[in-house]
């Protein structure tokens, strides 16, 4: 006689079909898991900004071809999806081409095309094209968060700043207005650079519309922090020049994941002057990504009304990130960084940049891709916090910039002068 295995009982491990008076060593109660609450959390999230978005897409793209059984699927792509077509805002999200809509909106994004300020590799100012390419390839939706950004916020993409390649000093007044302009309407700016010179021009920029104080979290391997490089006030200067502004404490900036061996001592001079705080690599590995992070924003909101989070992209190993101008080994793993962002983030904070992709340098896209995920991981900590919009209170010294004299119905829409013989 051949040999038979013994018969196993298989046991559902589904909930339903648990009896709840056996005892269980080994299985997991799967009502415990995350991902078993994010099943049933996304029943409670509507759906009524997709429907209109489906609808908006018919409208403005044409009815698809009667061939098409999908009746949603429009004849020209428009908004989400096709994620390989269209042209892409960041997350497709809205285009404000008329900047003084930006008011309408949770949070802006813009694109701060600057890479005068590298030291050694450029490229950075195609950061905000790459950032918004690779972004098609995501959903407004989060499984783990149980969040979807498109029902539960609102976002817009204001496009680029014009920004001068050959002068540091007139692109940092056209950063700081552009941000100054998007604060004061109370959305939240987000940042795409650029290298990292840009910190000093964005915090600038919100600081002149409030009279409270700001705290700055900084996620980078390099310190960032001295006066002067090269002569100049470069991407590694921003942080000396944005605490020397009256109402950003240099006590109240917070280095998280300094080290290596590209940290200039000019800048630790200045650190240890101005009693900065900084959190090296090690500190984090040691404490942990929630002691990190609870020490990060202990600091930074001690005595201030808002925080601003600054994001290089070479805080994390460049194994994971090629595409920087600055790589360096040793730094944040994903899944730390993106756990720290989200939780500094879920706080509360009045702005954010995300600075040093630069796509030349990339990989299949997965520097710009790890950059647009630290950007939508922060947007859904704070959306899952009900934090989103928690800066508007302070904002008690907002501008208004002049617009200049051009009227549709007057002057005409652009590029609508027929050719000759038409």
């Amino acid at each position: 006689m051949s040999w038979m295995p013994p018969t196993r009982h298989r046991r559902s491990h589904h909930p339903a079909d648990q009896r709840h008076d056996e005892r269980r060593f080994h299985h997991p109660d799967l009502t415990k898991l995350g991902g078993w609450k994010s099943m049933q959390a996304e029943a409670d999230i509507p759906d009524a900004e997709w429907e209109k978005e489906k609808a908006w897409a018919l409208r403005m793209g044409l009815t698809a071809a009667d061939s098409i059984e999908d009746r949603s699927i429009p004849t020209f792509a428009r908004g989400e999806l096709p994620h390989y077509a269209g042209i892409n805002t960041f997350l497709k999200a809205p285009y404000t081409e008329d900047v003084t809509e930006v008011g309408n909106y949770d949070a802006t994004v813009l694109g701060a095309p600057f890479d005068g300020g590298t030291t050694y590799r450029p490229g950075t100012r195609f950061g905000p094209q790459g950032l918004r390419k690779i972004s098609a390839l995501y959903t407004p939706y989060n499984y783990e968060l149980g969040i979807d950004l498109r029902e539960q916020m609102s976002l817009c993409d204001a496009g680029d700043i014009f920004t001068i390649p050959a002068n540091i000093e007139k692109t940092f007044d056209q950063i700081s207005r552009a941000v100054s302009h998007v604060f004061s309407s109370g959305s939240m700016p987000i940042i795409i650079g650029g290298d990292h010179s840009i910190g000093f021009p964005c915090v600038r920029g919100i600081a002149r519309c409030t009279s409270k104080k700001i705290g700055i979290v900084h996620f980078d391997r390099h310190a960032d922090i001295q006066e002067k490089d090269l002569d100049e006030r470069m991407h590694t200067t921003p942080w000396f020049h944005s605490t020397n502004l009256p109402n950003v404490p240099a006590k109240n900036l917070v280095q998280v994941g300094i080290g290596g061996w590209q940290v200039p001592r000019e800048a630790v001079k200045v650190a240890r002057e101005r009693e900065t705080n900084i959190i090296t690599m090690a500190d984090m590995e040691r404490m942990g990504v929630d002691k990190t992070a609870e020490m990060a924003l202990e600091m930074a909101w001690d005595g201030v009304d808002m925080v601003y989070i600054s994001f290089d992209i070479d805080s994390i190993d460049c194994g994971f990130v090629p595409g920087t101008g600055w790589p360096e080994p040793g730094g944040f793993l994903p899944r730390e960084a993106l756990a720290l962002a989200s939780k500094v983030a879920a706080e509360g904070i009045c702005g954010m940049e995300l600075v040093e992709v630069s796509p030349p340098y990339d990989t299949s896209d997965i520097t710009a891709l790890m950059g647009t995920r630290v950007i939508v991981d922060v947007l859904g900590a704070m959306v899952s916090a009900g934090k989103m919009g928690a800066h508007k209170p302070h904002i008690d010294k907002p501008v208004s910039l002049p617009m200049g004299d051009y009227d549709p119905a007057r002057d005409g829409r652009r590029w609508t002068t027929p050719a000759k013989g038409a």
